[in-house]
């Protein structure tokens, strides 16, 4: 009888599935619409000028945002320029040739520089040689916070104490009291991962959430400390909650977002990734649509090398779990009237 059950209940799953899977797709693109890391409608352009050798484009557009205090998309900017420069630098030799004391050619070397020495197996000695290329780049604008998140990245990976820490972090909100990337920077090295405990990652992104402005992705910063809790194993009962209120949280600031934005893309992947590993089925599910075309590599970097498919199979799965928990028929309170006599 039990196995009779079991075999029952697998049925009604599978049909519920077959069922409702295809309408939960509905609003969602296609896995082969979906884009890794994408640029937005600024910096496509400029990455394809680059690709052709020219830094003039890239030069224009992180002038503008330091000019215009962009310093969120300017940090987001320096980032994906660094990595491309990472296997095509010719652009950004030929800049550095030109104008040697550019600020935001400066900051792009930096990052580069940074990025490159993490890579290597000697990285806390690599990141030390660093130094001066930060500096320089944080000397090319004293208003920019975006080098002083990089200085807060170089810190960690050099095993800088909690005072140079604390130190960096005062220069950084100094300038930018909200920068999201700073922020991101900071929790990284609060975490338990690196050199902090999760009480103390929890501590920080909830008084960072709480003092951020309406809107802004920092209010989102409990849910990496979620994550990193996550990723560390079975949370108790009482680290639970606090993830749960932290997906919660997040789950408000994506609302404030439309559908298919790229600024908040990677937020809205994480927050998948946490409401998935809560078995919040439907609520992922709404991430996912709200993502639209905008994979990005986190998280899914942390468990595989295939980013992409990682993201595809995650939403699949989703879409499975989410149509095996709805009724396979309508409640009775929906059914047709069956007449006086029926």
């Amino acid at each position: 009888m039990v196995g009779t059950m079991s075999l029952l209940r697998a049925l009604i799953s599978t049909a519920r599935m077959v069922r409702h899977t295809p309408l939960l797709a509905a609003g969602q693109p296609p896995d082969d619409a979906v884009l890794l890391d994408a640029p937005d409608e600024r910096l496509a352009p400029v990455l394809v000028s680059a690709a052709l050798g020219a830094y003039e484009q890239a030069a224009k557009l992180l002038a503008t945002t330091r000019e215009s205090a962009e310093w969120e998309n300017r940090d987001r900017y320096v980032r994906r320029l660094a990595a491309f420069a990472h296997g095509r630098q010719e652009w950004l030799t030929d800049w550095l040739a030109v104008a040697p004391r550019d600020p935001d050619a400066l900051l792009v070397k930096a990052e580069l520089a940074v990025r490159r020495a993490w890579e290597s197996p000697a990285r806390a000695e690599r990141l030390r040689e660093m130094g001066p290329l930060i500096d320089a780049a944080a000397d090319g604008d004293p208003r920019d916070p975006v080098p002083w998140r990089l200085a807060l990245d170089h810190a960690r990976g050099t095993h800088a104490t909690h005072s140079a820490f604390e130190g960096l972090w005062a220069q950084a909100v100094r300038r930018s009291p909200h920068h999201y990337g700073c922020h991101v920077a900071a929790l990284q090295y609060l975490s338990a991962l690196w050199y902090g405990s999760h009480r103390e990652c929890f501590d920080f992104a909830e008084q960072a959430a709480h003092d951020a402005l309406p809107g802004s992705l920092v209010q989102a910063l409990p849910v990496r400390a979620a994550f990193t809790l996550l990723m560390s194993g079975d949370p108790t009962s009482v680290q639970g909650d606090r993830i749960d209120a932290a997906a919660d949280l997040a789950v408000a600031v994506s609302a404030r977002y439309e559908a298919g934005d790229p600024w908040p893309a990677e937020v809205r992947n994480l927050l998948a990734y946490v409401l998935v590993g809560r078995g919040r089925w439907a609520e992922a599910l709404e991430q996912f649509r709200l993502v639209g075309p905008y994979a990005t590599s986190f998280p899914w970097t942390c468990f595989t090398d295939d980013p992409l498919g990682q993201f595809l199979e995650t939403r699949d799965g989703v879409r499975l779990q989410v149509a095996a928990e709805m009724p396979l028929r309508a409640r009775a309170d929906r059914r047709r009237p069956r007449g006086h006599y029926a």
